[in-house]
């Protein structure tokens, strides 16, 4: 019976400077990494760099975004065709009943991202749940090589499954089975917050709850939460150049896990290095 086994997870390597001041340096010195799984070091096997490692990336726009996110679709098309050659994206869009499938992984980026089109922004078409849509195109990832993984979420972060209350949307059931999915494939989720009518003129605190929800989405899953708080952003280009500069510090990072039993396995990524924050998923659930 097997006592260890193989585990990847994406991580994101900068110093905390960079961070500060939103600008890219020439060389991050990580010095040694250290990866703790239940509070025990395991044994780093391989760390693969952006060059050595391909990028698939999922934008999912949710379908009842309010009208003015369709501004932003001129540079969201910018980013995709700025992407490194070599990279596959889809483009799907979360509505009521299922995911609608724009385009499957390519790596024609100028056809990706030719595949954008405005959102209706019809409350009549909002999905169940933004995270079923997550979870749904999780599962897409199936046949793309293993390599560095990523889904941009263009959402208001409201789960109305169990009605608008806080508790509900902060404990969602589809959000937390979301994480576990993403965590399982070693897909990092960056969240864009975009209001919809039910949170562009609605309750704050609901808001607040909606964008909790997308933080704890992204952290979870090792990568980052992106908004002008509640508010719709007046355009995505420092986010997409905050995103571009963790795509390139993203790593493969591969290692021994000596905990073959099943349940949720909390994991820690540190740098001897102490200028250096790694991003990184919080852990992952092994059946």
């Amino acid at each position: 019976k097997p006592t260890v086994r193989t585990m990847t997870i994406p991580i994101s390597i900068f110093t905390k400077k960079e961070l500060k001041e939103k600008q890219a340096e020439e060389y991050v010195q990580a010095d040694r990494l250290i990866v703790k799984e239940d509070k025990d070091e395991q044994q780093i096997l391989s760390i693969r760099s952006v060059s050595s490692s391909p990028l698939s990336i999922a934008i999912v726009i949710q379908e009842d975004l309010a009208s003015n996110f369709n501004l932003q679709l001129k540079d969201i098309k910018e980013f995709i065709q700025g992407l490194p050659k070599g990279t596959r994206v889809m483009v799907a869009y979360a509505r009521s009943g299922a995911i609608e499938v724009r385009q499957r992984f390519t790596d024609d980026l100028k056809a990706a991202s030719d595949r954008l089109r405005i959102v209706s922004g019809s409350s009549t078409l909002a999905p169940r749940s933004p995270y079923d849509a997550v979870a749904d195109v999780v599962n897409r990832f199936e046949g793309v090589p293993a390599g560095r993984r990523a889904i941009l979420l263009f959402s208001d972060g409201l789960d109305t499954t169990s009605g608008l209350n806080l508790a509900s949307i902060s404990q969602s059931m589809d959000l937390d089975q979301a994480i576990l999915k993403a965590q399982r494939k070693s897909v990092a989720v960056y969240s864009f917050y975009s209001p919809t009518r039910a949170t562009e003129d609605g309750d704050s605190i609901l808001s607040l709850a909606s964008l909790g929800a997308l933080e704890k989405l992204s952290e979870g899953t090792g990568g980052r939460a992106f908004s002008h708080g509640s508010i719709a952003p007046v355009n995505y280009l420092p986010f997409f150049k905050d995103l571009t500069l963790s795509l390139n510090r993203q790593f493969s990072l591969t290692y021994l896990s000596t905990h073959m039993k099943k349940g949720y396995h909390k994991v820690e990524v540190m740098s001897t290095n102490p200028e250096v924050k790694i991003e990184h998923p919080k852990g992952y659930y092994y059946r």
